[in-house]
C-alpha cells in the first residue's frame, strides 16, 4: 500500500489488541471456545502465546502446519462470532486515549495498525473515543500476510506515505516487536498483553513500559518526546 505524504511528521503506529484495549485474554478465551467446537483441545496458555498473530499464523502455531486447512475459515469465523459478543464491553486500558492525544500533541501522526477485521477495529475505535487524533488505520483486509511478517507495519506506513525512519511502533507482543523490526521500525512495548519484559526486550523493544499510563508519564523522556526531524 502506498500513499502521498500527508505531512512532514513522524508517525506513531499503535497496535490495538492488548496495547490500547484490554482484549488479549478475551481473544484467548474465544479462540479456545472456537477450537473446542471443532474438536481441538488446546491449552489456553498455548493460545495466549500466539495472540497478536493473524488467524492464519495463530492456527499454524497452535495446531501445526499439518492441520486440516479446510477448517481454517470455519474456525476463524467461529472466533469472530464469539469475540463479537464482547464488543459492547471492551475496556480501553488506563490512559490509552490520553496517550494518543499526548502523542498527537507532540507532532506525531497517530495511525492504528491492526490486522483485526474492519468490524473489530470499528468496535475498538468506538470504545477508545479518540477519533479526533487518529489519522488513519489498517485492518486485516489490508494485508495478505500477518505478524510477525512486516506487511502490516508497511501497510500502516503506507496509509500516510511515511518511511520506516519516520516511525515508532507501539505494541504488546513479541510478534509486534518482530514485525516492526523486519519493517525497519523501532518498537516500544507494553506489558499489558501478558508477555514478559525479558521476552519483549530480547525481541528488540527499545523501551518497555507497564501500560499506556506509564508510557504517558514517561513520554517526554523517551522516544515519543518528539518526532524525527528532517534536514
Amino acid at each position: 500500500m502506498t500513499g502521498d505524504r500527508t505531512a512532514d511528521r513522524g508517525v506513531a503506529l499503535f497496535d490495538l489488541d492488548g496495547t490500547l484495549v484490554d482484549t488479549n485474554y478475551l481473544h484467548t478465551l474465544t479462540w479456545w471456545q472456537a477450537l473446542r467446537r471443532y474438536g481441538h483441545d488446546v491449552p489456553m496458555a498455548r493460545i495466549h502465546r500466539a495472540i497478536g498473530m493473524g488467524s492464519d499464523r495463530l492456527l499454524d502455531e497452535v495446531l501445526g502446519e499439518g492441520r486440516r486447512r479446510d477448517e481454517d475459515k470455519a474456525l476463524s469465523d467461529a472466533h469472530g462470532t464469539l469475540y463479537a459478543t464482547w464488543y459492547d464491553v471492551l475496556q480501553p486500558l488506563d490512559g490509552a486515549a490520553e496517550l494518543l492525544r499526548a502523542v498527537a500533541a507532540r507532532g506525531w501522526q497517530v495511525v492504528l495498525a491492526s490486522s483485526a477485521s474492519e468490524e473489530e477495529v470499528a468496535a475498538i475505535r468506538r470504545r477508545l473515543d479518540a477519533e479526533d487524533v487518529i489519522a488513519a488505520a489498517t485492518s486485516g483486509g489490508d494485508v495478505d500476510t500477518t505478524k510477525p511478517a512486516p506487511d502490516l507495519v508497511e501497510a500502516a506506513l503506507g496509509t500516510v506515505g511515511a518511511d520506516p525512519d519516520d516511525a515508532l511502533f507501539i505494541g504488546d507482543t513479541v510478534w509486534d516487536v518482530e514485525a516492526a523490526g523486519r519493517a525497519g521500525v523501532r518498537c516500544i512495548a507494553l506489558l499489558t498483553g501478558g508477555i514478559s519484559r525479558a521476552e519483549l526486550e530480547a525481541a528488540g523493544a527499545v523501551l518497555v513500559c507497564q501500560n499506556p499510563r506509564e508510557l504517558l508519564r514517561r513520554i517526554d523522556a523517551g522516544p515519543l518526546s518528539r518526532p524525527p526531524s528532517r534536514s
